[in-house]
């Protein structure tokens, strides 16, 4: 093989090793980096606040409500035949008081961040599964919003056992739709977080770490 065609080859190998490097991770919220870019604030009623602060020694992003209800949503096309694991750290300072949350009243969370399949201009096909901090479900429960048969809730945690702890967290996207509404995704279109606090006037603090996908 001649010296140009060698150097073609390596190339192509540098090149796809690169890609198949970058496409086993994709990150959507690098916090630590001070990077809010591509986040979209959406208010509900009221206006949480979200604001890069530090704590224990780590760019984070703080989200503080007082009756409020507004979240951060980041529009990303994910192939989850690809990366179907999304990862994340979050911690509360305290959890709600116990709410029933799967009434309207209770439809309140000291931190939740989910995923959004977007049904375009069948807006009423939008689908969302959210990943909660419950007042008091227990770990692993799901139910239907009550707002909405479109979206469901998953308590990954509850109550105040770990509050003020950073609990890291690794969900299998595509088999999590897929248990909760009974059919396969390949793509979902947007990731969102929220702390809310309006439909019970309660008061919340919870910090989010970087929000990333990955391959396995």
């Amino acid at each position: 093989m001649c010296g140009c065609k060698s150097y073609l080859v390596t190339l192509l190998l540098f090149f796809g090793l690169a890609n198949h490097a970058v496409a086993e991770r994709v990150d959507v919220g690098n916090f630590s980096k001070s990077d809010l870019l591509g986040w979209e604030k959406h208010d509900f009623k009221g206006e949480t606040n979200y604001e890069l602060s530090n704590a224990d020694d780590q760019t984070v992003l703080r989200a503080s409500s007082n009756n409020s209800a507004s979240g951060l949503i980041k529009q990303v096309r994910i192939d989850l035949d690809v990366t179907p694991y999304l990862n994340w750290r979050w911690r509360i300072k305290q959890p709600l008081y116990r709410l029933a949350e799967d009434l309207k009243e209770g439809d309140d969370f000291a931190a939740r961040v989910y995923v959004v399949i977007d049904g375009g201009i069948f807006f009423w096909r939008t689908m969302a599964l959210n990943y909660v901090w419950s007042s008091k479900k227990p770990i692993n429960t799901l139910w239907d919003n009550p707002f909405t048969g479109n979206a469901k809730m998953l308590a990954l945690q509850s109550g105040e056992q770990k509050a003020g702890q950073w609990i890291s967290e690794k969900r299998n996207i595509k088999a999590d739709l897929e248990m909760a509404f009974g059919r396969k995704f390949r793509l979902i279109d947007a990731v969102a977080i929220m702390t809310d606090t309006d439909n019970s006037g309660q008061q919340a603090t919870a910090y989010y770490g970087d929000i990333y996908f990955t391959a396995d």
